[in-house]
C-alpha cells in the first residue's frame, strides 16, 4: 500500500482535562466528541462517563453502576450515544445525559463461541453478542458492531434494535477475524474493521462482501472518521510484552518489517498516510503506551485514551507514571 506525504502535524496538549480532585480515569477505553464538542471520556474509573468542554473544563459524569468495563464508544449524528461494554456483552444507547434509550445483548447468556476465559478460544461464530467491542452507524442508520473478545463476527441492526444479518468466521483468511476490535463506516457504506490480532484492517460492503485489507497497521485497537473522511487509527503496538493465553491467540511480535511503536496513523480511505504520531519512548508526552480509543472534534483536534492498567502497563513500566489520556492540537 502506498503512503503518501505527512501533510497534517499535532502538538500534544498536557494537562487539558481539568478532573475534579481525587478524581481518576484509572484507564481510558473510549473517547467521543458531539456536535456541541463536548468530549465524553469512557473509562475504568468509578465514574464511567466523563464530560469535559472543549477548554478541558469538567461538566459532569455519569454511569456510575451501569457499565461492568466500558469499551467502544460511539456517538451518532443525533448525539446518540452508543456504549459497549465487553464484560456484560451488552451494547447500550444512551442520550448525552446518560438517559438509557436502547439494551442490545443478552448480559446472562452471551453467544455460544466455545470461548471461556483461561479455558479456550473462540472456536466457532455465534450471534451476538460475546465479549462486544464497539458499534458504528451507516449513512443509512444501520448499526454495525464489531464483536470481537468472545466472538469474531460482525453485526448489522436496523435502526429500532433487529438483528438484520451477521457475517465472519475465527481465522486470518478474508472475512475471518482475530479480535475484531473497532469499526466505522463511511458515506457509501463501506465498512472497515479493525481486525487487531490479525494486524489488519479489512474492509467489506454493508452487505459483508469482502473488498480489501490493509496489513501494514500496528494491531489496530480503535477506528475514527471524521467529517471530511480522514481515518484515524489508534494502534496498539508492541511497546509492552505481549504473550498468548489459553482464550485470546495474541500477536506477540509484529510482523516482518513492522515498527513495533505504539502509534497514532491518521490517513485517507485509500490508505495513503497523511500523518503519524508516536514514537520509540511510550512514556513520553506524545508517544503512546497502548493507545485504545480515539476520535477528533470539529477543529481537527485529537484525543486518546489508552488502557495502561488491563494491558499490564503500568506493572510493566513501574515506578514511571503511565498516561492514560491525551489531547492533541491540530496545527497543520
Amino acid at each position: 500500500m502506498a503512503k503518501g506525504p505527512h501533510n497534517l502535524e499535532y502538538e500534544v496538549l498536557e494537562g487539558w482535562e481539568k478532573l475534579p480532585e481525587d478524581w481518576s480515569f484509572v484507564e481510558v477505553a473510549g473517547i467521543g466528541v458531539d456536535r456541541q464538542d463536548l468530549v465524553y471520556v469512557f473509562n475504568r474509573g468509578e465514574h464511567p462517563m466523563i464530560i469535559f468542554d472543549k477548554e478541558g473544563q469538567f461538566i459532569g459524569a455519569w454511569g456510575e453502576g451501569i457499565f461492568t468495563n466500558p469499551h467502544g464508544i460511539f456517538i451518532d449524528q443525533n448525539d446518540h450515544i452508543w456504549c459497549a461494554d465487553n464484560f456484560d456483552h451488552t451494547v447500550r444507547k444512551f442520550t448525552t445525559s446518560g438517559e438509557l434509550l436502547m439494551t442490545l445483548g443478552d448480559t446472562e447468556n452471551p453467544s455460544d463461541t466455545g470461548f471461556k476465559l483461561n479455558e479456550s478460544p473462540v472456536c466457532c461464530a455465534a450471534g451476538p453478542f460475546n465479549m462486544v467491542t464497539k458499534a458504528a452507524m451507516g449513512p443509512d442508520g444501520d448499526l454495525f458492531i464489531a464483536d470481537g473478545y468472545g466472538n469474531a463476527r460482525v453485526h448489522r441492526y436496523s435502526a429500532d434494535g433487529s438483528l438484520k444479518m451477521s457475517w465472519g468466521e475465527p481465522g486470518s483468511g478474508p472475512g475471518e477475524f482475530n479480535l475484531p476490535h473497532s469499526i466505522v463506516v463511511d458515506r457509501s457504506g463501506r465498512v472497515f474493521v479493525a481486525d487487531r490480532e490479525n494486524s489488519r484492517i479489512q474492509i467489506f460492503s454493508s452487505e459483508g462482501e469482502f473488498l480489501d485489507e490493509w496489513t501494514w497497521t500496528n494491531r489496530p485497537c480503535d477506528l475514527f472518521l471524521d467529517d471530511q473522511e480522514n481515518l484515524y487509527i489508534a494502534e496498539l503496538g508492541w511497546s509492552v510484552p505481549m504473550r498468548k493465553s489459553r482464550h485470546f491467540n495474541i500477536m506477540e511480535l509484529p510482523p516482518v518489517g513492522h515498527d513495533p511503536i505504539a502509534r497514532v496513523t491518521i490517513c485517507d480511505l485509500d490508505g495513503n498516510v497523511q500523518s503519524r504520531i508516536g514514537g520509540p519512548k511510550p512514556l513520553l508526552p506524545g508517544n503512546f503506551i497502548q493507545p485504545h480509543g480515539i476520535w477528533a472534534d470539529s477543529r481537527g483536534d485529537l484525543y486518546v485514551g489508552e488502557v495502561v492498567k488491563s494491558g499490564r502497563a503500568i506493572e510493566y513500566f513501574a515506578p514511571f507514571t503511565c498516561h492514560s489520556f491525551q489531547k492533541f492540537v491540530r496545527s497543520g
